[in-house]
């Protein structure tokens, strides 16, 4: 056997080692993973079910908790699509701790956007068992909470849509008509074409 056989069979016989190893911790994180996000689901869906009377009962009722999730919701997604959470230097050489918190607090922004719903949804009666069981029946109160989040989101979505907007077209025609006064002195971009 030569030298050039000996090392290509002893890289074989390595990757072959780090394939088996990395199959196994493949199989381990994704068992894992599931049964968290299990646990996880399940342990929030059970507080959600168990907290939402108490809060369906405050003064406002279940209309003013969905108009009340709807607006978290909306602040949410607000954060998580939000430039001011991005790098703070053009090339990314931002601290890394700095970085972190970013990643950390769109984090937060996307669960506060995601979190109402499942709340909501959590107090429907549930599918493939039976009512009476305490797990699967309706809570009280939770479809005029689904209404008022729907319309809180819908209507106020809207609003801040159409005036985001505005506010662009505004800083687009000003943008516009600085350019025009510049064209008109030479100095804007029409200056480079004439070259």
């Amino acid at each position: 056997m030569t030298e050039r056989e000996r090392l290509m069979d002893a890289a074989t016989d390595r990757n072959r080692r780090f394939r088996v190893r990395d199959g196994v911790g493949l199989v381990l994180f994704v068992v894992l993973g599931a049964a968290v996000l299990v646990g996880v689901f399940g342990a929030s869906r059970w507080a959600a079910r168990e907290s939402a009377p108490v809060l369906y009962d405050l003064p406002g009722g279940s209309w003013g908790v969905g108009a009340f999730l709807g607006l978290v919701t909306l602040l949410g997604w607000g954060g998580a699509v939000s430039g001011r959470l991005e790098s703070p230097t053009a090339n990314g050489s931002g601290k890394a701790s700095g970085v972190a918190l970013r990643r950390a607090a769109r984090g937060v922004c996307c669960a506060a956007a995601v979190a109402p719903v499942f709340f909501l949804i959590s107090g429907l009666q549930g599918k493939n068992c039976r009512s009476y069981e305490t797990g699967c029946a309706y809570v009280p109160g939770t479809s005029p909470a689904l209404l008022a989040y729907v319309g809180c989101v819908a209507v106020v979505g809207w609003l801040t849509y159409r005036r985001r907007r505005a506010v662009f077209e505004e800083r687009r025609a000003r943008e516009r008509e600085r350019l025009r006064k510049l064209r008109k002195r030479g100095k804007g971009k029409s200056r480079a074409a004439r070259r």
